[in-house]
């Protein structure tokens, strides 16, 4: 009731404003930086107070009162926002963000709604840092509170971000549209004024004006409608709890929903387009099963009386966590049995995992700065793992962890790798924060710092750090004295959260039989960037280790080596078991070099056990061929995941020139006796990608034989495999991934086998549910004739299911008709048969086709300015677009033709990580050709005689 009552005396001010002035006045005051005092003679006599590209601190917003008129019609919306301003610093200016927003008046009123001036006031623009300047020609008094009110319009966004349209059609062609927002890192201020920065947490009072024909939406839900003048309704939303302005939210639509219960009274709801909701079964499932699961986890209810999931038909990332109303991608929010298949399924688990998790994580308590966006989205990724592998044991999450630990490796071991916690000031740096590093190396230094600290500490650790910043902001050595059970003696009196600095003493954790400096430890990992490289040599009963950092563009040889190793160390947790016994031992790495006893008896050891440290190991001498022994005698011996870290790691060294490929290849030798899914598609992957980089460049013989190779070595395994969607999760995932390459390696009976299926389902008018697990091999071999490459497109464009969208525009990718390549890349441009939010995916699916691989770049190059227009500079789409169409190049030819592109756009080049990690990329490949091309030639002719 008391929460309605302050709803409506805010929404009395709105009205109020224009009615009073102010009968007093002050001297001008200039603001704290930069010096000088500006005249308060007119806007052309004032110079933009504010010079950093981060907002001054002496203002702060407490209470954001926001109406909004979003017309469907025109595409355009008007609103009004009054914001409760606390002022710590005498000043006549106020500044904060604003984005492309037409401001039509301001007003600065004081604690009573009175205004303080009758003279409309000033607002000056500053479009290179996306801020606006206020002028109150009385001073604004420092530890006083004053509403500054703002009146603002704008067209609907182009894009992504900010508040934009989305379209979606019905089955009958119809075209509805939709209003949403996306907001993450930086585009609350292009949906209303605001002081933009994740530290400014505030509370938010929403209403929103709509047709009585579209539903609104925002964080909180709705407590009351008011019916206006000409048939529109308002719609007033609670008030919600503190949060950072990227994490507001709202949407008008005409969707439909379902709804459940959690069991501590969470209303969980689905949200999809009205034919689509039929979908939206298994999200609600998951949705509230993973808020009961994180409620028990974190010992911290969620604080949201509601959590709605909503799939937007237009939508450039995946998801996105914005507090009680999650906006997702339609591919990881819906599922449909008939069409997705079991990976689908377990996507759409992963990432509703993922921005549930981010309701304690990022929501609850939030990084400071971008710099440790890892606290939000490392955390996410790997509380994935956690949430599923409790939730839904049956999909076998823990199988992917390794994966995602060796994409961090692969961008890790480049030189134009970052630290996790780096330096991020502008909105195209703060954008290059969403990578590989800030998600996928996050997750990964989290579990191994999980089984550092045994699950137990560490779970209670995380548990006191969210208990500790809740509603508020910390920084990495938050997180590390949080772990540790650090606090100040004032924190240790109030009892809340910690215990006594000397109990705790000073971050130690008895580990090995050590005190250890947990700071010191995780600054190693958070504050430099890289992965270290762990060299092991056995001398008699002792492991003597040494580290360094591991580079795949660099050799040992190569003049620069030494400068590149210079200044890297690392606190390395390294754990090991031999043969002798199955006790995992651990031992703390702290300097360059180092030895462990292991005793005579022990035949072998195994580092690293489980891949649960990020580092990577080599075997020196004869270390690998022993390995190798083990593998073709006792493979079980090891555990799935050491199997598979060890495929991993050969292959790895390889590409660094640390290894041989022939040892690497012998090393799988092996998995003709593999039942395991995991190692067996390790080790397949790794063929299928030296066949895929190969086919590209003129080398037919070789390609030939390596294709003839794999299908021989894996016969056993592709024959075993049915046209089915039987079996466990494992079993279907290995079934998808070795029909798919036998086929495209024109295995003769995949492919009669894929067009007899492909055959039934022409004949059906597209009407036959093919096995979900195999439909997009079915769909790529029929691709390859014209007549079931218009069919194809036909259905594209009907389907209801984007799951079946996603595997139809894979196959249409696959054609080896230059022509048609072409026609789908326009058709992503346009935007209309395929949406402008798949075309990054579509360029990088043409890049994987021999016959598309210069044909996407040189699409990337020709339109660029417009694909930088789409997606904005600095977003994951244009890392993607840069870093996957040149993926694959390895010529000297190729280099040059990056990099000339790269000077071309140097002013944009300059700004963007990627553009280094893509020219990595291509030196890699062109040493990888040089060094192992002939190698791998002779190795093959030795197979096949």
């Amino acid at each position: 009731m008391a929460s309605v009552k302050l709803l409506e005396l805010l929404l009395c001010s709105f009205f109020l404003v224009g009615c009073h002035s102010s009968q007093s006045s002050q001297q001008v005051s200039s603001p704290p930086h930069p010096k000088g005092e500006p005249s308060p003679l007119g806007e052309d006599n004032l110079s933009f107070p504010w010079s950093r590209l981060r907002l001054p601190r002496y203002i702060i917003p407490l209470h954001y009162h926001l109406l909004l008129q979003p017309n469907l019609t025109t595409l355009r919306f008007t609103g009004s926002v009054q914001i409760q301003i606390d002022v710590q610093n005498n000043s006549n200016w106020v500044v904060l963000h604003s984005k492309g927003l037409q401001i039509s008046k301001a007003t600065i009123l004081d604690h009573n709604f009175a205004h303080l001036t009758d003279q409309v006031l000033p607002v000056l623009h500053n479009p290179s840092h996306e801020q606006i300047g206020i002028f109150s020609p009385r001073v604004l008094s420092s530890g006083q509170k004053y509403f500054l009110y703002i009146e603002f319009g704008a067209e609907f966004a182009e894009g992504f971000y900010g508040f934009y349209k989305s379209t979606y059609k019905t089955s009958k062609g119809e075209t509805r549209t939709l209003a949403s927002t996306h907001f993450e890192p930086t585009s609350a201020r292009m949906a209303f004024p605001c002081f933009d920065e994740p530290s400014f947490k505030a509370s938010f009072s929403v209403q929103i004006r709509r047709s009585p024909e579209y539903i609104s939406l925002s964080n909180m839900p709705i407590v009351k409608t008011v019916e206006l003048h000409g048939g529109l309704l308002e719609d007033h939303f609670a008030p919600s709890v503190k949060m950072s302005t990227y994490l507001v939210a709202f949407v008008v639509c005409d969707f439909k929903s379902v709804t459940a219960t959690t069991a501590s009274g969470v209303k969980v709801s689905i949200y999809a387009a009205p034919e689509k909701w039929e979908q939206t079964h298994y999200a609600l499932e998951v949705a509230v099963k993973m808020l009961d699961f994180y409620e028990d986890y974190f010992n911290i209810p969620y604080p949201l009386p509601k959590q709605d999931l909503i799939a937007i038909p237009d939508f450039q990332s995946g998801a996105m966590e914005n507090w009680g109303l999650t906006t997702y991608r339609e591919t990881s929010l819906l599922y449909d049995p008939l069409t997705s298949s079991v990976s689908d399924k377990l996507w759409v688990t992963m990432v509703i995992g993922h921005e549930l998790a981010h309701q304690w994580f990022g929501n609850l308590v939030t990084m400071k700065w971008w710099n440790d966006i890892w606290l939000n989205e490392g955390f996410a990724r790997y509380m994935e793992y956690i949430s599923v592998e409790a939730t839904y044991p049956d999909l076998k999450v823990e199988e992917y962890l390794l994966h995602t630990c060796f994409a961090a490796i692969g961008h890790d071991s480049l030189n134009s790798s970052r630290p996790i916690s780096s330096p991020a000031e502008n909105p195209t740096q703060i954008k290059e924060m969403f990578d590989t590093v800030s998600y996928d190396k996050g997750a990964c230094v989290l579990h191994m710092l999980r089984h550092f600290l045994t699950d137990e500490v560490f779970q209670s650790g995380i548990v006191r750090y969210l208990r500790k910043y809740s509603f508020g902001n910390a920084q990495n050595q938050d997180l590390w004295d949080s772990l540790a059970n650090t606090c100040s003696e004032e924190e240790f009196i109030s009892g809340k959260h910690c215990y006594n600095r000397d109990q705790s003493n000073k971050n130690a954790y008895l580990f090995a039989g050590e005190h250890l400096d947990l700071t010191a430890i995780m600054n190693t990992w958070t504050l430099q960037k890289g992965i270290p490289l762990v060299t092991v040599t056995r001398k008699g009963s002792r492991l003597l280790l040494r580290q360094d950092r591991f580079l795949k563009t660099v050799l040992p040889s190569d003049p620069q080596w030494s400068s590149l190793q210079q200044g890297f160390l690392w606190h390395i947790p390294l754990t090991y078991r031999t043969d002798t016994s199955s006790i995992i031992h651990r031992h703390l790495m702290t300097s360059a070099t180092d030895s462990i006893h292991i005793g005579e008896e022990a035949s072998w050891v195994k580092i690293n056990s489980d891949m649960t440290g990020y580092y990577v190991v080599h075997y020196e001498d004869d270390g690998w061929d022993v390995m190798a022994k083990v593998m073709r005698e006792n493979h079980t011996a090891l555990s799935y995941r050491d199997r598979t870290h060890l495929i991993h790691n050969a292959f790895q060294l390889v590409t660094a020139g640390h290894l041989s490929l022939n040892k690497a290849m012998d090393l799988i030798g092996y998995l003709q006796l593999e039942k395991h899914t995991v190692p067996l598609l390790e080790g397949l992957g790794y063929l299928e990608a030296f066949y895929h980089l190969i086919e590209k460049i003129d080398e037919l013989e070789l390609t030939k034989n390596l294709g003839r190779y794999i299908l021989h070595f894996f016969r056993a395994v592709i024959d075993q495999q049915t046209w089915s969607d039987s079996g466990s999760v494992s079993e279907r995932r290995l079934r998808s991934e070795v029909l798919s390459l036998a086929c495209h390696l024109n295995d003769p009976p995949c492919v009669e086998r894929a067009n007899q299926h492909f055959q039934e389902w022409l004949q059906s008018n597209g009407k036959l549910n093919l096995p979900t697990d195999v439909a997009e091999t079915v769909y790529s071999v029929g691709a390859q004739r014209d007549h079931g490459w218009n069919s194809l497109l036909h259905t594209y464009k009907i389907s209801l299911s984007e799951a079946q969208k996603h595997k139809i525009l894979q196959a249409l990718t696959s054609s080896k008709d230059t022509e048609k390549l072409q026609r789908l890349l326009q058709l992503g441009l346009e935007g209309k048969v395929i949406r402008s939010q798949d075309l990054s995916t579509l360029i990088l699916m043409v890049a994987r086709n021999p016959k598309g691989h210069h044909l996407a770049w040189n699409f990337v190059k020709k339109n660029w300015d417009t694909l930088v227009e789409k997606f904005q500079l600095g977003s994951f789409c244009i890392r993607n677009i840069l870093i996957g169409t040149t993926g694959q190049f390895s010529s000297p030819d190729d280099l040059t033709d990056v990099q000339l592109f790269f000077e071309s756009i140097s002013e944009q080049a300059s700004q963007l990580r990627a553009t280094q990690i893509a020219l990595d990329n291509v030196k890699k490949n062109i040493r990888w050709i040089q060094r192992n091309l002939e190698t791998l030639r002779k190795w093959l002719n030795e197979q096949i005689k």
